[in-house]
């Protein structure tokens, strides 16, 4: 509905309605025709007709509905409407009928919020809990104790026993001190500088000249050694004693055989060597 000042807007415009109702009737059209063609219900056909402006909206839109009207019945109606002085279309004014409190705004908002902070934990901690025990097991590093070093404490066997032997028999009366606990050394042979000149014939050496993880395993199957070795280090292997050898960071492992240096360069991918090594110390590629 449109005030009075609207439909005042459209009273220069009087007489338009009347010369569409004749042009339909001269062109033989029916208000049901004229409607299915301007697709406009017939209710609004016959508003125009009667110049019942207020009954049809805006004027903007009246306007545009006689256009059509005169466009279809070819009628000219060009002057008419554009003495009508219709005013600028107002944009209606929104008004809210409901209020919702500050308070409620708030407590809504901050729900909102702890119901994405509660999803976020249902589905984050399960897979946390999932990923822990991968991570803790990566991020620890395999911590073994070589007993390639005799403690300076624990006598070496062969020599310490027999100065003590020597020294009750020069001191009798004293009686002797308790025997040390037994000390368990490696499979691995103790690097000593004189290693290389006592190695069996055919024996596979290794010196490292930076750390590598090795995994040495034995003809049944066993490890043998599986750690990482430091910089400076050496092992030796009497022929038949090993089968098979994984060195990490293989271009800092120098690899000997009956004191020839073995080209680790057939056997090594990323910096990763993998053989074999025969019952008389030979290596070989591993054959998958």
């Amino acid at each position: 509905m449109i005030d009075d000042q609207t439909v005042n807007a459209f009273e220069t415009a009087a007489g338009c309605g009347t010369r569409l109702r004749q042009a339909r009737e001269a062109a033989g059209l029916t208000l049901d025709a004229v409607g299915q063609q301007l697709r406009m219900p017939v209710q609004v056909v016959k508003s125009l007709e009667a110049e019942q402006w207020d009954r049809l909206g805006a004027p903007v839109f009246v306007r545009g509905q006689l256009k059509s009207y005169a466009r279809l019945l070819k009628v000219d109606l060009g002057d008419v409407l554009d003495q009508a002085r219709i005013g600028p279309v107002v944009p209606p004014q929104l008004v809210s009928h409901t209020h919702t409190p500050r308070a409620r705004r708030i407590a809504e908002s901050l729900g909102r919020r702890a119901l994405y902070v509660g999803i976020t934990a249902v589905l984050a901690v399960p897979v946390w809990f999932a990923t822990r025990g991968h991570f803790d097991s990566a991020s620890t590093t395999p911590s073994t104790a070589s007993l390639d070093v005799i403690p300076a404490a624990v006598p070496v066997a062969g020599t310490a026993a027999p100065a003590a032997q020597a020294a009750s028999e020069a001191a009798p009366g004293v009686a002797p001190s308790a025997p040390s606990a037994p000390y368990l050394a490696s499979l691995t042979p103790v690097p000593r500088p004189s290693a290389a000149a006592a190695a069996p014939a055919g024996a596979l050496s290794l010196q490292f000249r930076g750390d590598s993880w090795v995994d040495i395993a034995a003809p049944d199957g066993s490890t043998v050694e599986k750690a990482l070795i430091k910089s400076g280090e050496t092992r030796t292997f009497s022929p038949g004693q090993v089968a098979r050898m994984v060195l990490g960071n293989a271009s800092a492992v120098e690899v000997q055989q009956a004191g020839t240096i073995v080209d680790l360069s057939p056997y090594q991918r990323a910096n990763v060597a993998r053989f074999t090594v025969s019952s008389d110390g030979s290596v070989a590629p591993v054959s998958h």
